[in-house]
């Protein structure tokens, strides 16, 4: 019964995702399309500018990705629904387990925007860690806050009420957010730790990255998080944040690929990793940046094309990262990527 109930709602979930699957109709029309040759994938939000882009550059199959959120991606490959599934979180030794026999394989990395709503206020707000986390833990509660105001002299803040706006959906980009308030602020570690789907005590939900993004835009005193194209794509103004080195940065280029370089070594045999808050030798890092990862069972039916689709993504593919703010992997993990990639088979 529960593994029905977990195919049901990865069928609606299949369903109502507005990407790339809605010329379908659930799961039937999509089997056929994996029976045609085409290769179908779907998950996270967060990769979904980079991913559409691949698909439209790489020609030797046909890709189809429905951007449903990491949680639904780990769904859909673990019932082997899809061809691949992409989550912005490493999986859980659950996650791992209820996925019989999947690997996990960093494709992609970016950085997590935090963009605001504040009436009168412009481009590049300054806020830190332990301001986000009295922001979305609900301590923080108008513009106007002495902490806020105190590392931002010279801004006419308002005394408008904050409002958060979190991923209602299980989402990599919560836990990357959550990971990183967890790394800066012990109080909230302690109430509330890293998660895909944590309990926000404050604030409004919504579904996917486009779904935090259209909520922002009409909500005065919003503030949310998401991945950085969406906030380019949407003209946000968005936050500086401060690093350990004491810096208040921006997520450009620069400082998404500082904050790749922070990376020396993956110590997890699952290529899980985090790189949240790199300490102050990265003098220029952005501090809230994310691998995300493409989920594929170790035996496949399509282990040939998916293989030569994913070793593409991470060697030629990541050229076409840059213009949306996904930098090149690091030669180390691009490696570890490629020697996992090796063990997938008919």
């Amino acid at each position: 019964m529960n593994r029905n109930r977990a195919t049901a709602a990865a069928i609606a979930a299949l369903a109502l995702a507005g990407v790339a699957l809605t010329a379908w109709t659930g799961l039937a029309a999509a089997t056929t399309a994996r029976q045609n040759g085409t290769i179908v994938g779907a998950g996270s939000t967060f990769v979904v500018p980079l991913v559409t882009k691949w698909t439209q550059s790489y020609k030797p199959s046909k890709i189809v990705y429905s951007g449903i959120g990491s949680g639904g991606g780990i769904t859909a490959i673990s019932n082997r629904q899809v061809d691949f599934g992409a989550s912005d979180a490493p999986l859980s030794k659950d996650q791992f387990s209820g996925c019989h026999g999947c690997v996990q394989i960093p494709w992609a990395f970016s950085a997590t925007s935090i963009p605001y709503n504040v009436s009168g206020v412009g481009y590049g707000l300054k806020l830190t860690g332990n301001i986000l986390a009295g922001i979305f833990g609900g301590s923080i509660k108008y513009w106007d806050n002495p902490q806020i105001k105190k590392v931002n002299k010279g801004v006419k803040l308002p005394h408008e009420k904050v409002v958060p706006i979190y991923r209602s959906d299980a989402s990599g980009t919560s836990y990357n957010f959550t990971d990183y308030l967890s790394h800066v602020s012990k109080a909230w570690k302690t109430r509330f730790g890293k998660g895909t789907q944590p309990s926000f005590p404050v604030g409004v939900g919504a579904r996917g990255s486009s779904g935090v993004a259209g909520k922002l835009k009409t909500t005065p005193g919003g503030i949310t998080y998401v991945d950085v194209a969406y906030s380019l794509n949407n003209k946000f103004k968005i936050a500086k944040i401060q690093n350990r080195a004491g810096r208040f940065e921006l997520p450009g280029i620069a400082q998404i690929r500082a904050a790749a370089r922070s990376l020396k070594r993956i110590q997890s045999k699952d290529n899980s990793v985090t790189v949240v808050n790199p300490n102050a030798k990265a003098k220029f890092a952005y501090p809230i940046c994310t691998f995300t990862y493409v989920i594929l069972p170790l035996k496949s039916g399509k282990a040939a094309e998916v293989k030569r689709f994913v070793d593409w993504a991470v060697t030629k593919g990541q050229s076409y990262g840059p213009k949306l703010r996904f930098v090149e992997l690091p030669k180390i993990v691009q490696q570890k990527a490629r020697k996992t990639l090796s063990r997938v088979h008919s």
